[in-house]
Formats: structure tokens, C-alpha cells, sequence
């Protein structure tokens, strides 16, 4: 438990808090300048020594005074839970509050009269230090041509190949029945008989190439085979205008590098496709999912939707990515949102000089 201050610190913290317009931090290097041989308090408890007297004309503990009695406020018991959380703002509010001495609800209610809210991680791909520059290259490959042309990342065709397994994504934690006893519930997460399907689609302006189906294998030859025959029939249904002035893009996996892709892809695609290397016009960023709309919307939008009750077979599993592409393929909104988040990326990572920024936005 904090040892309890005086009121004469108490108005001394006060005093600091005026001086400093609310600002905490200023607070706190205001108040040590000043009183550099006492126990300096936490930025937030110069606010809640505020807020206190302007709402309860008091420094010292009040009850609440409506219907019976709730609980009796402890300006000490506050300050102490702030200064954990200022300590380590990881802690949760069951150990901070046996560490405090006072229930977890009575930590939550603290915690939202002071504004402070539980936010979740953002996680993301590991760069490596050559990685930042490479993204910036790419982005500035797009700004460039969007000068000439605003649309230009709507000529690009987004593609990637992701595996749907029966297994699916099982987030445990937002899944729950109500019921007045428990129904003991279960959810099978593991069988004997498993099976998964290797995917390939493409996202180009409002328009989804796809999904079909690749060997679980990709090969170099099975991937060019892929390009040469099956593309060229799914492109057809890409107006003429679009299909003119398209770059092909696909990441850096080993089949995408094999030299007879490379070849074919300049040979079909002359300087006007992304990937791997330097025989491609333009370089793809290497771990850069965020940058790709297959990778950061279409293939977890599918999988939300696939994975919503379970999968017995083979065959229905592929009817539902299907169900689910064609769904999503007469949303065109939802996929303009992607081409604007797409340029939304481009400039956040522009930002941040190529680092992470997903978390930012």
C-alpha cells in the first residue's frame, strides 16, 4: 500500500498541475525540481489529485452518496494501483489488484475514471535491417507512377497462394454459449482423417482473380504451367483496358524464382511485373504481407467465413472458398475499401521509413 500524502502535498501537486497546463510528465519534472527531498508521484496521480477536488471538494476518501452505499473512494488505494501501471503498464488487474490489496473490479473502475484502456499488440512480420529500404522502394515505385497516373494501383494484380486446411482458425476466446447451467460443451480441434487445399488467387482494382486450385507441391514448372495456361483464361474476364496497362506482382517463393518463370514473365509481362530479384522490373519487398491485400484482407476475410461452422470434406471445403470468393466478388464497396487501404499502407510505411505500421493504423 503508497504511503499517504499530506495535504500540504497534496495542494503542493496541485499547485505543479496548473503550472504545467495538465501535463503529467511536466508535472512530475516541475514537482521534483522543486521538492527534489520528497517521494515524487506518478504523472497520472496529478491528474486524479485534480479531478478529486473538483468533483468531491476533497482530498481524503468519500462515499458515493447514491442509492446504498457503494464503494467508499481511497485517494491512497488509487494512487498506488496508477503507480503500478506506470511501473509496468503490462500488468493485469487480477495480480494489481491482489498486489494493491483490493479487488479486480475496483482496479478496472479506477483505471476507466483515468482514461487508461487495455490495448492488444499489434503483431507483425520480422524485418530484417536491410528490409526497411526495400519496402521504401516499393512504395515509392507506386507514388511515382500514381503521379503519372492516379490510378495506378489499380493496375496492379495482387496475387499469392495460401493452404486451407479442415483444421481452420479456432479463436476460443470469443466463442462462448449462454445457457442457465453449463451445457459442458466441446469442440473438436483435432481428427484422424485430415486434409488441406493449396490456393492460388488475385486481387486487381475491384476485381477477384480466382480462387484455383495448385498441387500442395508447387513446383517452378507446375507454378509456370500455372501462368501460361490457367491465368491467360481467368484474365478474360478483366476488361481490355485494364488488362493493357496491368503489372503482374507475385512475392518471392522459391517456384516464383525459377528461371523459367523470370523468363516468361518478361517475355509476357516486359517490364511491367513485380518480384523476386534482379530480373524483375521492380523489386517485391521481402516479408511484406502488409503491403499485399491477399495477404492482410482477402485470405482472412475468407477463412472468417469458411471456417463459421465445420468442415467434413474435401469437396466441401473448396465449394465454401468459392461460396466465399464469389460473395465477396459482388461486394465491389468492400473492395474499393482494400484499394484505398492499399494506398493507405503505401504512405503509413512512407512514413515510417519503412519499418512496421500496421500498429498505427
Amino acid at each position: 500500500m503508497a504511503i499517504p500524502y499530506t495535504n500540504a502535498e497534496y495542494t503542493d501537486m496541485l499547485l505543479v498541475f496548473g503550472y504545467c497546463e495538465g501535463n503529467g510528465r511536466e508535472c512530475v519534472r516541475v514537482y521534483s525540481e522543486r521538492f527534489p527531498n520528497r517521494r515524487i508521484p506518478s504523472h497520472p496521480t496529478f491528474a486524479a489529485v485534480e479531478r478529486r477536488l473538483r468533483e468531491t471538494g476533497r482530498f481524503t476518501a468519500v462515499t458515493a452518496d447514491y442509492g446504498r452505499q457503494r464503494y467508499v473512494r481511497n485517494p491512497e488505494v488509487e494512487e498506488d494501483i496508477l503507480e503500478h501501471v506506470e511501473e509496468d503498464p503490462e500488468l493485469s488487474t487480477r495480480r494489481l489488484g491482489r498486489e494493491v490489496g483490493v479487488s479486480k473490479n475496483t482496479v478496472n473502475r479506477v483505471l476507466t475514471e483515468q482514461l487508461l484502456h487495455p490495448y492488444h499488440k499489434q503483431p507483425v512480420q520480422d524485418l530484417l535491417p536491410h528490409d526497411p529500404e526495400a519496402r521504401l522502394g516499393f512504395c515509392r515505385f507506386v507514388n511515382r507512377h500514381r503521379e503519372i497516373n492516379v490510378d495506378f494501383g489499380n493496375n496492379i494484380l495482387f496475387t499469392d497462394e495460401a493452404c486451407f486446411t479442415r483444421r481452420g482458425v479456432t479463436n476460443f476466446h470469443n466463442e462462448h454459449l449462454y445457457a442457465d447451467e453449463n451445457p459442458h460443451a466441446i469442440k473438436v480441434r483435432h481428427f484422424q482423417q485430415e486434409f488441406k487445399i493449396n490456393v492460388w488467387a488475385g486481387i486487381i482494382g475491384n476485381f477477384i482473380i480466382g480462387p484455383v486450385i495448385l498441387p500442395q507441391r508447387l513446383t517452378g514448372q507446375i507454378y509456370l504451367d500455372h501462368l501460361e495456361n490457367t491465368l491467360p483464361y481467368l484474365l478474360h474476364a478483366l476488361p481490355l483496358q485494364i488488362r493493357r496497362e496491368m503489372w503482374f506482382m507475385h512475392d518471392g517463393a522459391p517456384p516464383h524464382f525459377s528461371v523459367a518463370v523470370r523468363n516468361y514473365l518478361n517475355q509476357q509481362y516486359p517490364n511491367k511485373w513485380i518480384g523476386r530479384g534482379n530480373d524483375a522490373p521492380v523489386n517485391w519487398p521481402p516479408r511484406s504481407p502488409d503491403l499485399n491485400p491477399l495477404d492482410y484482407f482477402l485470405w482472412g476475410h475468407l477463412k472468417s467465413v469458411v471456417y463459421k461452422t465445420p468442415v467434413d470434406q474435401e469437396e466441401q471445403l473448396w465449394q465454401r472458398i468459392q461460396d466465399a470468393a464469389n460473395a465477396l466478388r459482388a461486394d465491389e464497396e468492400i473492395l474499393q475499401r482494400v484499394h484505398f487501404n492499399f494506398l493507405r499502407r503505401v504512405n503509413h510505411c512512407m512514413r515510417v521509413n519503412g519499418g512496421h505500421f500496421e500498429h498505427l493504423l
